[in-house]
């Protein structure tokens, strides 16, 4: 792949990613919630960018990323409870509760898989295989735990904005559904993009290729 055909693919999901980002800071239901939401798409993406030229990533990996982040700018601008895609889904299937957080929670699983698998490949001597899906599968937990002790120190430091960052829709039950589902999320990556993704790690980086040839 050419060099401007391997950055034209990150450059387009850049510019959605950002001009969906200004959108919805503009008037966004509550300022705090809104950052506190969008806080990993203003990490990861400048991080992204900053490495795309010495370590570029696997389009699906990008793909991914690019998703999740438009997952989390528009529940960022509504906050997660009140995202209008989260009340159709509810009048769909007659559930209780809005559950757009719930997609959130399953793309933390979905595109930090991927991502985790990639680095784990090219930077480690793991090869695809039960080894790699279970690290990958705990690192998932580990991070979505993580976030979850984030959203707890969120909730001591501000009562009022806490309800909306949280989500939890007064379900008991919410942070134990939100780390089943980014499992749930990072088993189904594995098993449902393992292959592409090693295809795409062998034209990306020619130095793992041996690594997963056998299943390419």
């Amino acid at each position: 792949m050419s060099k401007s055909g391997s950055s034209a693919l990150p450059a387009a999901l850049l510019a959605a990613v950002a001009v969906a980002l200004v959108a919805s800071g503009l008037h966004p239901y509550d300022r705090l919630t809104w950052f506190l939401e969008v806080l990993p798409v203003l990490v990861a993406v400048p991080l992204l960018v900053a490495t795309h030229r010495r370590f570029p990533l696997t389009p699906l990996a990008y793909w991914l990323v690019a998703i999740h982040s438009l997952v989390l700018i528009l529940g960022g601008h509504y906050t997660y409870a009140r995202v209008p895609l989260g009340f159709w889904i509810q009048d769909w299937f007659d559930f209780a509760r809005n559950h757009y957080d719930r997609i959130g929670h399953l793309m933390q699983g979905f595109g930090p898989a991927i991502i985790a698998r990639e680095l784990l490949i090219r930077t480690s001597p793991l090869a695809p295989g039960k080894w790699l899906f279970t690290i990958v599968l705990f690192t998932i937990l580990g991070i979505s735990a993580t976030y979850e002790f984030v959203e707890w120190a969120a909730a001591l430091a501000s009562e009022e904005a806490s309800a909306a960052f949280l989500g939890t829709q007064g379900d008991p039950w919410d942070t134990q559904w939100d780390m089943f589902l980014a499992g749930c999320g990072a088993i189904a990556a594995q098993f449902v993009f393992g292959r592409l993704h090693d295809r795409q790690l062998a034209a990306v980086d020619p130095a793992v290729s041996d690594k997963v040839w056998p299943r390419v």
